[in-house]
């Protein structure tokens, strides 16, 4: 009715606009003009809703149709092999593998979808630390687009392109960047088993691939996934991915891929970690590939478990003919229980005929290297706040408190301790969170951190505090704002 009179409407307010049929027409003749009219409109909209839903019909039962990524709304759930599972909000208690990474919020557009997330961030410590080389500083971490398109329906494409402390020809800093991620194109085959090749996320930990701002609750990265992990860790390669159903609660994801091995660039694998050895995209400079996996298992909702391992050749210096190999093996863990989170990570490196120069000029490098970090996160909502104000703290708004301890070995075998300088050694750290959502996809942090050291000195030479060999152990508040767009 609404829309007939809406529609009737509209026909008598043309009338004026056609003079010639508007003479002397009595108000019956107008009566069964605008009923005319109605009519015919309303059958083409009904013809046309009809179509619609015989072709989402033919579409949905379609035998084995692939029903992922779906690109329809802000937070695009392709999670959809559960019951219950579509109504758990993205985070990292989010179980999956080889399909996270279209598990992000982003505007849809017929065949392509656009997106990001951006962050800026202020620091006040007591000395430099690891993560944040200077002491008092404002600072633009990341703005980061990302594009995904669907193709057909088997074909889907996606990239994101991370533009670092703005970017490598930013003002007076030198120390930006901007990169391709990931490029990657997936041809999707069934859910079990699904073809991709291009810019890979290594699936080496859970943080690599869930690495965001917006979704991490502290501000900066475990340490264990930037030193052993060298998050964000991408390479060219192919390889495969999928999802098992083993019972109606439980699901396995998994991903394996053959990829560009690593290789010495910046002084090869020292106690700095192996984030040097990351190799180029363009080419495989050893021509020695390697071989990287991840497997997830979820037995209910809430609960994952996951493994994962890489393995490949390493030549640790230029000139040498013989090649080492290095191998990770990682766990990670995911436990959500109503409003508590427990997460976590651990990762083993071990490299052989390591004889990368250390900064001392000694030619021997690590062995091994060993990291975990446990997290957990209570999140909840004072209703009091909803009445005080309820436009700024609505249904949709979240408090998380947080607490990480993290511990970082980048020698377990103490081969670099006589190094005078750079050595990282042992590290340790204890974060204390506190951050607010109005929404989902938008968070203020403000951390509390603590960090101590072990037989380990600073990065830099005479830096930022002074002498050489300072250690970098810097305490102190950090502050960072981070949203999806």
């Amino acid at each position: 009715m609404r829309m007939r009179s809406i529609l009737g409407a509209l026909v008598i307010a043309s009338l004026p606009a056609m003079p010639a049929l508007a003479v002397d027409m009595t108000p019956e003749d107008i009566k069964r003009m605008v009923d005319e009219a109605v009519n015919k409109r309303i059958q083409e909209h009904e013809r046309h809703e009809s179509s619609a839903e015989r072709v989402m019909e033919k579409k949905e039962g379609q035998a084995g149709a692939v029903q992922y990524p779906v690109a329809t709304g802000p937070i695009t759930d392709i999670r959809v092999g559960r019951k219950g599972e579509e109504n758990v909000p993205l985070g990292f208690g989010s179980t999956g593998s080889g399909k996270l990474i279209y598990a992000k919020p982003f505007l849809s557009a017929p065949k392509a979808t656009v997106g990001g997330y951006a962050d800026v961030m202020y620091n006040n410590l007591s000395r430099q630390n690891l993560d944040n080389p200077s002491r008092n500083t404002f600072g633009q971490q990341r703005m980061v687009p990302f594009i995904y398109a669907d193709i057909t329906d088997h074909i889907k494409f996606a990239t994101e392109i991370e533009i670092e402390r703005g970017g490598p020809n930013a003002p007076q800093t030198g120390d930006g960047s901007m990169q391709i991620e990931f490029a990657q194109l997936d041809y999707l085959i069934h859910e079990a088993i699904n073809l991709r090749a291009g810019i890979l996320l290594m699936p080496i930990g859970k943080f690599n691939l869930l690495h965001d701002s917006p979704l991490n609750d502290l501000v900066d990265r475990p340490m264990v996934s930037r030193i052993i992990i060298p998050s964000t860790w991408f390479e060219a390669g192919a390889g495969i991915y999928g999802t098992l159903y083993p019972s109606s609660l439980s699901k396995i994801d998994y991903e394996l891929y053959a990829v560009n091995g690593m290789s010495q660039t910046a002084g090869g694998i020292t106690d700095l970690g192996v984030r040097n050895a990351r190799n180029s995209v363009s080419r495989d400079r050893d021509d020695n590939k390697a071989i990287v996996g991840r497997v997830a298992f979820s037995p209910m909702l809430g609960i994952e478990v996951a493994g994962s391992g890489y393995h490949g050749a390493y030549k640790p210096s230029a000139g040498t003919t013989d090649a080492g190999t290095i191998n990770i093996v990682a766990l990670d863990w995911t436990l959500q229980r109503g409003p508590f989170e427990v997460i976590g990570e651990s990762a083993w490196t071990r490299i052989s005929n390591n004889n990368a120069t250390g900064v001392a000029s000694r030619g021997i490098g690590p062995a091994g290297m060993h990291g975990y970090y446990i997290q957990g996160n209570y999140h909840f909502m004072p209703d009091f706040l909803k009445q005080w104000a309820p436009s700024h703290f609505t249904d949709a708004s979240t408090f998380t408190a947080v607490v990480r301890w993290e511990h970082v070995d980048t020698d377990t075998d103490n081969r670099t301790k006589a190094n005078a300088l750079g050595n990282q050694r042992e590290l340790e750290r204890l974060t204390l969170g506190l951050n607010f959502r109005p929404i989902e996809d938008t968070v203020f942090k403000f951390d509390w951190q603590f960090n101590t050291q072990k037989s380990a000195q600073g990065i830099v030479p005479a830096g930022d505090l002074g002498t050489s060999g300072s250690p970098m152990n810097g305490n102190g508040f950090l502050i960072q704002a981070a949203t999806y767009f």
